[in-house]
C-alpha cells in the first residue's frame, strides 16, 4: 500500500499505517528527510542504511536507490521531506565554506548525525500539519532556510553535496552496471545516470560487456535471483522485486526458461 501523503507545498508528511512499502527512485532534487516513527532502509547498489526514529535522511538528487518504509513496534511510518532546489541552495551556500574534497562514498554512509537541534526543529514542523490550511505558502522557503541553517552548523559533510552542482559526467560504467544491474530502469535512465545518450552507452556497453545491455542484465538478474533461491532460500514472491524484474510472472518465465525448472520449485 502506498504511504498516505500530506503535503504543503516542497515540504511533505508521508506515513504507512499497514504493511512495508518498496519503490525505486531517483529525484531531480535533493531531499531532507526526518523519521518521527518507523523505519526506512535505503540500498544505493550493493550498500545499505537504515534508518529509524529520529534520524535525519539526505536524499541525493539523480542518486538511483530502492527505498523501503516500514513501521515498527507497533507504530506507523510517519516522516517529513523537504525537496530542496538548486536555486535555494545555490543562494544558501553562496556565503558559507564547502567541504572540499568530497568522498565519493559519503551518500553511502550517514552526511547527516543527529542532534537535538535537528529533532526539535523537526517536531516543531509535526503541528502545521495539522492546520496546513491555515499555514502561508511563504512560511515554506523559510522554514528550508532554517532546517539548511541547522544542517550546516551541526554537520559539515552535507555541504559536500548539497553545495555542490556539477552535472553528471561520464562515469565508469562498468562499475556502475556493476552494482545497479538489479534496479529495474529503462536503458535511457541508465544512460543518463552514467552520463551518456543512449547510443554511446549501448555501444560502450557492447565494448566493455561483449553482449547486449538486455541480454547482460537479463543474465545478472537470473543468476542472482538464483542465487537467493539456492543458497538463502528466499521465496520467489520475495526474490523477483530484488532482482530487478518487473512482475513475478515475467520473472518466473524468464527463470524457468534459463534454468528449466520454476522458482517456485527450485528447492523442492
Amino acid at each position: 500500500m502506498e504511504p498516505s501523503t500530506t503535503h504543503i507545498g516542497r515540504v511533505f508528511l508521508s506515513g504507512s499505517l499497514e504493511e512495508d512499502y518498496t519503490w525505486e527512485h531517483i529525484s531531480p532534487q535533493h531531499i531532507i528527510v526526518f523519521l518521527y516513527s518507523g523505519e526506512m532502509t535505503l540500498t544505493y547498489g550493493k550498500s545499505t542504511l537504515t534508518f529509524v526514529a529520529g534520524d535525519t535522511v539526505l536524499v541525493p538528487k539523480n542518486q538511483l536507490l530502492r527505498v523501503i518504509k516500514k513501521p515498527i513496534d507497533d507504530q506507523p511510518f510517519k516522516a517529513v521531506s523537504m525537496l530542496l532546489s538548486d536555486e535555494e541552495l545555490r543562494r544558501f551556500y553562496q556565503s558559507r565554506s564547502i567541504l572540499e574534497n568530497r568522498d565519493d562514498n559519503i551518500i553511502k554512509q550517514r552526511p547527516i548525525k543527529a542532534h537535538p537541534l535537528l529533532e526539535s526543529f523537526f517536531q516543531s514542523l509535526f503541528s502545521y500539519f495539522d492546520m496546513q490550511d491555515e499555514l502561508p505558502e511563504s512560511l515554506v522557503p523559510i522554514k528550508v532556510q532554517e532546517a539548511l541553517t541547522i544542517i550546516d552548523e551541526v554537520d559539515k559533510r552535507a555541504s559536500s553535496i548539497l553545495g555542490t552542482f556539477s552535472e553528471i559526467g561520464k562515469i565508469d560504467l562498468e562499475k556502475y552496471m556493476e552494482e545497479h544491474f538489479m534496479y529495474n530502469l529503462p536503458l535511457e535512465r541508465f544512460a543518463f545516470l552514467t552520463g551518456r545518450s543512449l547510443t554511446t552507452f549501448k555501444s560502450d556497453f557492447k565494448k566493455i560487456f561483449k553482449k547486449t545491455p538486455g541480454k547482460w542484465l537479463t543474465e545478472k538478474r537470473l543468476n542472482l535471483a538464483h542465487f537467493k533461491l539456492t543458497n538463502e532460500k528466499q521465496k520467489a514472491t520475495e526474490v523477483y522485486l530484488i532482482a530487478g524484474f518487473e512482475n513475478l510472472s515475467h520473472f518466473s518465465f524468464a527463470f524457468k526458461k534459463a534454468f528449466g525448472v520454476s522458482p517456485r520449485n527450485i528447492n523442492q
